[in-house]
């Protein structure tokens, strides 16, 4: 142990004489404020982020809301790029790998996704199940042909749930089919199917065609609390009279249906800074003034079943006033920390700076009694 001490002292020693040595260290020392400097310039400018996005149906609210977060995000030096998908499987898949950086997914899918990430909960979307003239009520379902969406859509696999917590058995109780919505549109009359399920937000452009078009109403489903209590995504959603149609009104009052949460996720390694600017055009004035939902930034948090984004933590941050208790104790402690630095560095220099000094001492002292010889000659 001594002679290890003795080693360091020697090696400061001629690193203190060596005039080379303190200019190189001094060069490294100012290109390392120089690096630090820069990179605080370089955070302060404004980064342009390109983003993908998936958007489901181009009927759907869903995509109409993407396209208002594209010409607001727009603004902030955020370009977002949708990406067409088979379904919000098929979008968790997309994500988790890297592949898509955003999704919109309602709940009620599995959360098995390690690199999905909870960025926003939007408001909850309606499951209208949307029926012909003749269904009147649950009962009347046996038996028909019921519309599901695509096999990767969710919209099947939250309609297959409900049903089979109505004692409905699949493949025998109802037969199932699986158009688009784009394929429901083009199908003739007679072709169409008895009962049409279709999760969006109220009002939804599918729905309201089929009410104008084809004399479909929606039917009412009088139960969400009891399935939120077995069904953790359902919540409860009230559709308001005259939506689809005044004459004849449909629905003629107003009118309870299941609901289910949207949620937009991202990949875990997505840019934080450029989440945070995504939901700053969220919350912005232009998209909650044409979008047909409110937005509930105190929402923003309920649980999708994923890890909260980074992103998402940077926005609520920014949202914090700066000068509280706590900021005041970390300024307080930072000044501290950077006077000890200072007062570390001040000696340092002085160290290495003894040498020249006692030189200039010794060559002042002795030009003082070369004056004081010559004076007494």
């Amino acid at each position: 142990m001594v002679d290890l001490k003795q080693q360091v002292v020697t090696h400061l020693e001629k690193a203190r004489r060596h005039e080379k040595g303190r200019r190189i260290l001094a060069s490294v020392l100012i290109a390392l404020l120089l690096l630090f400097s820069a990179k605080l310039i370089f955070n302060l400018i404004p980064h342009n982020y390109i983003l993908s996005v998936t958007s489901g149906s181009v009927l759907s609210e869903r995509h109409f809301l993407i396209k208002l977060l594209q010409d607001e995000a727009a603004e902030n030096f955020l370009s977002l790029k949708v990406v067409k998908t088979a379904g919000s499987l098929d979008a968790l898949e997309l994500v988790n790998s890297g592949k898509v950086d955003l999704a919109l997914v309602p709940g009620g899918l599995v959360n098995s996704f390690p690199n999905v990430r909870h960025v926003v909960t939007l408001p909850p979307e309606f499951i209208h199940f949307l029926v012909k003239p003749s269904i009147k009520n649950l009962e009347d379902l046996t038996g028909k042909v019921i519309n599901m969406g695509e096999r990767r859509e969710t919209t099947r696999i939250l309609a297959r749930q409900i049903l089979s917590h109505l004692d409905f058995v699949a493949d025998s109780d109802y037969v199932e089919t699986n158009f688009s919505n784009e394929e429901l549109i083009g199908m003739r009359p007679e072709t169409l199917p008895d009962v049409i399920v279709e999760v969006s937000y109220a009002p939804s452009v599918l729905v309201d065609f089929f009410v104008k078009r084809h004399d479909y109403h929606v039917l009412a489903m009088p139960f969400p609390a009891a399935l939120a209590k077995r069904l953790s995504w359902i919540t409860k959603v009230t559709l308001s009279e005259y939506m689809y149609s005044i004459i004849p009104p449909v629905p003629s009052k107003d009118m309870t249906l299941a609901g289910v949460n949207l949620h937009l996720v991202a990949n875990a390694k997505v840019e934080p800074k450029a989440i945070a600017e995504l939901l700053k055009a969220l919350y912005g004035p232009q998209v909650n003034s044409r979008f047909s939902q409110k937005l509930v930034e105190e929402d923003l948090l309920i649980p999708s079943g994923y890890p909260v984004s980074a992103g998402t933590m940077l926005y609520l941050n920014s949202k914090k006033p700066m000068v509280t208790p706590e900021f005041t104790d970390k300024l307080s402690t930072v000044f501290q920390l950077l006077m000890s630095l200072f007062s570390i560095l001040v000696l340092i220099w002085k160290w290495f700076r003894s040498d020249q000094d006692q030189e200039f001492d010794y060559n002042t002292e002795a030009l003082e009694k070369l004056v004081e010889l010559k004076t007494s000659k």
